[in-house]
């Protein structure tokens, strides 16, 4: 099985506010059967769970996050904790929509990984993946977490498969990547704090909210894509 590297879930488990801010552009197309690739811990989870869920299949290689997840999860009934990568999900299974929430780029063979998905998706279903944007930002703390790539939306694009239409791409927190690219210029740290988490969670993410809005289109310190299945 995968062991995951570094300490990334734990830290960011604690960014309630890029949580929220994450919640609210996904939300819209969390309904139905969910399958949660790489849930990690289950702060996404919790994050993201609504109502409309009637099934939330979360997907996780690595064995100590599998007996995490079942202890935080275990009493939430629509929730299924499952062991494995997407190639054990069985081919005749059909999910509302997929999820890749800093999961992607953990992945060599993304393309293939992205085609899998696709073949499990059902009618409209929803593909969305969340990674971080631009490869000219990729530092030392990138590759101390496993990170093979950092991504931009053309390069999300070239990714779609025949039977998904590459619907929605946007960049957010504008004001992170101005952090991480002084992290990759001038600081070259290899682990984030949990005082650095913190302040960007406090107050950048905040203003990121606002920054967004005129600079989406344009940088980020990650990238939100959604494809749609046909």
């Amino acid at each position: 099985m995968y062991e995951y590297p570094g300490g990334e879930l734990e830290l960011f488990s604690k960014a309630v506010r890029w949580k929220k801010y994450l919640s609210e552009l996904i939300g819209q197309y969390i309904r139905g059967d969910v399958l949660e690739v790489g849930a990690g811990i289950g702060s996404t989870t919790l994050a993201f769970m609504k109502d409309e869920v009637e099934r939330w299949v979360c997907l996780e290689p690595d064995i100590s996050n599998i007996k995490i997840l079942n202890n935080t999860l275990n009493e939430i009934d629509k929730i299924e904790v499952r062991a494995g990568t997407i190639k054990d999900i069985d081919s005749s299974k059909r999910f509302d929509v997929i999820l890749y929430i800093d999961v992607l780029e953990h992945i060599e063979d993304d393309k293939s990984e992205i085609k899998l998905a696709a073949n499990l998706l059902s009618k409209e279903g929803r593909l969305v993946v969340l990674a971080p944007a631009f490869q000219f930002l990729f530092s030392e703390w990138d590759r101390a977490l496993g990170h093979y790539r950092r991504y931009n939306a053309e390069m999300l694009k070239s990714l779609t498969p025949h039977n998904l239409v590459f619907e929605k791409c946007r960049y957010i927190d504008s004001i992170g990547f101005l952090a991480s690219l002084i992290n990759r210029i001038i600081l070259k740290q290899k682990n984030i704090s949990n005082s650095q988490i913190e302040l960007w969670d406090r107050i950048m993410v905040p203003l990121s909210r606002i920054t967004d809005i005129l600079f989406h289109q344009y940088f980020g310190k990650s990238v939100l894509a959604v494809w749609k299945a046909e």
